[in-house]
């Protein structure tokens, strides 16, 4: 339903996005995820015809309704909802004088655009407080409108750009519950966010990108299967461990230490806790406390993106 091929942009000479292709298909919830700087933004922006691409395509719909982005812009728009990361509301109307604006920006008209607005204000639980503006309502409930806003419409695809910074658990989950509702309703998802929980629990599949181009395109099983070790342990130490020499520990991956806290990939859980127990043991540190877990997204985005700082 939306395909990107091949974009580039870049900025001063300097590439932020290169060669990236990636597509969604309807009924399914992508995640697109990477560091900070990798060319999230852009792509998105290129995505939602906002900014031109120096070079590449964007393509929106399928079959014989398939529209080029830069060529059909007027008909290929039409069909895509944007939530940006900044609230896009009028905190001074209320919520369903906000959707009777975005959805006449639309041509949308009369009983037809009631009928859209009544529809995205119970989509997102905001039913009962439709004559009332934005600016009496908690954070949770301005993201869910900036949804509504961009659902008023009734589009095939929907662009999210990290829509639950800074909401409650309970606004989040209702947020979560939305739109898996909409991708049941066959709907079109590319969701970016920097909270590895959140694609874990609504992404089909995950791309992540980092320096303008995709890293890895891949369901979340695809996904881990990559990482070397499929479980991690996580011991609190005492003292400095020698990380360069316990990596080279057979069974042992990336380990780390953070003041007392040492935690390692381990490709068999029951033959590598007690070898490290005792590697830990004869080099004099002791150990407080140990637990174990299964790798998750992070340990798969770490590994495909490295650890440093990006800001």
């Amino acid at each position: 339903m939306l395909a990107a091929e091949r974009l580039c942009k870049s900025y001063g000479g300097r590439a932020v996005v290169a060669d990236l292709s990636l597509a969604v298909a309807g009924g399914e919830i992508v995640g697109l995820l990477g560091p900070n700087g990798a060319g999230k933004s852009t792509t998105v922006a290129m995505l939602c015809g906002l900014i031109a691409a120096d070079s590449g395509s964007v393509f929106v719909g399928d079959g014989a309704d398939r529209r080029q982005l830069s060529v059909d812009a007027h008909d290929a728009k039409r069909r895509i909802g944007v939530v940006p990361q900044e609230l896009s509301i009028y905190e001074n109307l209320g919520a369903a004088a906000n959707l009777m604006l975005f959805g006449a920006l639309y041509g949308l008209a009369g009983a037809l655009l009631r009928e859209r607005v009544a529809a995205a204000l119970a989509l997102v639980g905001l039913a009962d407080r439709a004559a009332d503006k934005p600016q009496q309502f908690s954070g949770g409930m301005k993201r869910r409108l900036n949804i509504a806003a961009a659902l008023v419409h009734d589009p095939d695809i929907l662009i999210l750009d990290e829509p639950t910074v800074g909401v409650d658990p309970q606004s989040r989950n209702a947020i979560f519950d939305n739109l898996e509702s909409l991708r049941d309703r066959g709907k079109a998802l590319l969701y970016t966010t920097h909270y590895m929980e959140e694609a874990e629990r609504l992404c089909d599949r995950v791309v992540i990108m980092d320096h303008g181009q995709v890293v890895v395109s891949d369901t979340l099983a695809g996904l881990y299967r990559r990482l070397p070790a499929v479980e991690t342990i996580e011991l609190e130490v005492d003292g400095v461990v020698d990380v360069a020499a316990l990596a080279r520990e057979p069974g042992i991956e990336r380990p780390l230490q953070d003041g007392s806290q040492l935690r390692a990939g381990v490709a068999d859980l029951g033959r590598a806790a007690p070898a490290l127990l005792t590697w830990l043991a004869a080099r004099g540190h002791a150990v407080h406390r140990i637990s174990s877990g299964r790798a998750g997204l992070e340990d798969v985005f770490l590994s495909l993106t490295g650890r440093q700082l990006r800001d």
